[in-house]
């Protein structure tokens, strides 16, 4: 069977790049809602490909978008998201070596976005929460809240998804302090551990999720202000 990755596009135009944290949180969303969508269960369009796709492990491949790169993403399969500033195109999983045209021709370097200002107390309830010791590109860490996120479906029950989807499955993404991810790290919570193709080293913990229902109780930071980086 072929290997599939799932590909998220961002639209980064030259005048008007998105924050950093939304464009995590975007990525994080739309892969929530592809898996959500009822075209990738059952007998949907999109099934055999997230079947596919999931079997192979989950990889992502993030890749930006400007101008009419941008428009003729839309043309293709899959779905927008949009988090504060940032617009995120998720279109189902495809072949490693099949790439439709439009989306091959994108770059994935270029993706180092900032956030001016510190983001505020995150306000989802399920929180990403970033390794403050790894650097990684914008890129990198969207691909990275996109397995947390999908970890934390995959260890969600019935009833508690369906309370997620009438927060419109809301999820933030913050980087956590030093102190906070000696806690995380050791907890038993959804946890990525990255295969090291890219950037970093293989088996770091990139990002560890939350959520009141993923442990009775949930995760409370010790900081009560926006989580800043060290």
């Amino acid at each position: 069977m072929s290997q599939y990755v799932l590909p998220l596009v961002v639209r980064i135009e030259r005048a008007t790049p998105p924050r950093r944290t939304d464009a995590l949180e975007a990525a994080a969303l739309a892969v929530l809602r592809m898996i959500d969508d009822h075209r990738s269960g059952g007998e949907g369009e999109w099934a055999q490909a997230v079947r596919g796709w999931e079997s192979h492990g989950i990889r992502k491949v993030v890749r930006r978008a400007r101008g009419a790169e941008w428009t003729r993403v839309l043309q293709l399969p899959g779905e927008t998201v949009s988090a504060g500033t940032a617009l995120v195109r998720v279109h189902p999983p495809v072949p490693l070596d099949g790439w439709p045209k439009d989306l091959s021709r994108l770059q994935v370097s270029g993706t180092d976005l900032d956030d001016p200002e510190p983001p505020g107390p995150a306000g989802a309830p399920c929180v990403l929460w970033i390794n403050p010791h790894l650097e990684m590109t914008a890129g990198k860490a969207m691909a990275q809240a996109g397995h947390a996120a999908q970890l934390a479906w995959w260890a969600t029950g019935p009833s508690d998804r369906a309370a997620w989807r009438e927060t419109g499955l809301a999820v933030s993404v913050r980087t956590a302090s030093p102190y906070d991810w000696a806690k995380l790290a050791e907890a038993d919570l959804p946890a990525v551990r990255d295969a090291g193709f890219t950037e970093i080293a293989p088996g770091s913990v990139t990002v560890v999720a939350t959520a009141p229902w993923l442990r009775e109780g949930g995760f409370r930071p010790a900081s009560r202000g926006p989580l800043r980086n060290p």
